[in-house]
């Protein structure tokens, strides 16, 4: 059985476009949902759709690690698949692709591609053209000399996993306010086993973040990262930040769309201003 777990906070925008997709999978699927105590009419219109086991914890109590766990724990699959309440299948073969490569014993997860919406900003069009590409492939460690950190790349927003090596590997962290995901993957792949992208494996997710918005997301990964010091020596983040920025610039360039290379330079300041500030930093708080 796959078990399909969703975190959900005020969601009823977009839970019930996701719920009805995923009642069309190609293949059967348990839903779990694990509610931050929506006040809107989140709850009401998971129960109208059925769904098998919803669970409500309290705001504060939500931890991206901890929660996933939770979800795990009462899914009752033997294949655990992880979906953000924004992301949006985009056919009924979706799960059944994402799970496909998990007939393999070697790899133990996999990971979808996301694609931009509409209304999403140049800068983060070309960050799901960089971070998802068309091409599916498999990673190991074998590949950390040649891509560097790139290795540990592994999105929750769209993924599945064996919940045998999830427990083997300790499941996601719960030491880290983000990028529990490419903690819990470094993990995996200590133990020998390897992770898919799965290109064919298709969400629809993105987010038009705000520069303050960015600088406060890489300064958790920085906090997140610093408490897990083991993840960092295996690959500097440097030189894949920098390998991205001038990819962009290129993209922009060669769509002509100018004037979005200077905020593609300064939204690149604040997302290293933030993760460094987090990464040299025990714990500040912007309340």
């Amino acid at each position: 059985m796959i078990s399909v777990i969703i975190p959900t906070l005020n969601a009823e925008s977009c839970i019930g476009q996701l719920l009805l997709s995923l009642q069309n999978q190609s293949e059967p699927v348990e839903v779990v949902i694990i509610d931050s105590s929506s006040v809107d009419r989140t709850v009401k219109i998971a129960e109208s759709c059925k769904v098998n086991k919803i669970l409500t914890i309290k705001r504060e109590d939500f931890n991206h690690g901890a929660t996933r766990n939770l979800g795990a724990r009462i899914a009752t699959g033997d294949i655990v698949v992880y979906l953000t309440q924004d992301a949006l299948p985009l056919d009924k073969h979706c799960v059944e692709n994402l799970v496909l490569p998990l007939n393999d014993l070697v790899i133990a997860a996999s990971y979808g591609r996301h694609l931009p919406r509409e209304n999403a900003m140049p800068t983060e069009k070309f960050a799901r053209l960089f971070n998802y590409p068309e091409k599916s492939t498999v990673k190991g460690l074998e590949v950390l000399p040649e891509i560097g950190i790139k290795t540990f790349f592994f999105s929750n927003v769209c993924s599945a996993i064996r919940k045998k090596e999830f427990e083997e590997a300790g499941s996601f962290p719960e030491n880290v306010t983000m990028f529990e995901d490419m903690v819990f993957a470094a993990k995996l792949l200590e133990k020998g086993y390897k992770i898919a992208y799965v290109a064919e494996a298709k969400v629809l997710h993105s987010h038009n973040y705000s520069l303050k918005e960015q600088f406060r997301r890489y300064f958790a990964a920085g906090i997140s990262f610093r408490n897990n010091r083991w993840f960092l020596g295996y690959a500097k983040t440097g030189n894949e930040g920098m390998r991205f920025l001038q990819e962009e610039i290129r993209y922009l360039c060669r769509n002509r769309m100018f004037s979005w290379v200077a905020y593609a330079l300064v939204e690149a300041l604040f997302k290293y201003a933030g993760y460094t500030y987090g990464l040299n930093r025990d714990k500040i708080s912007f309340n």
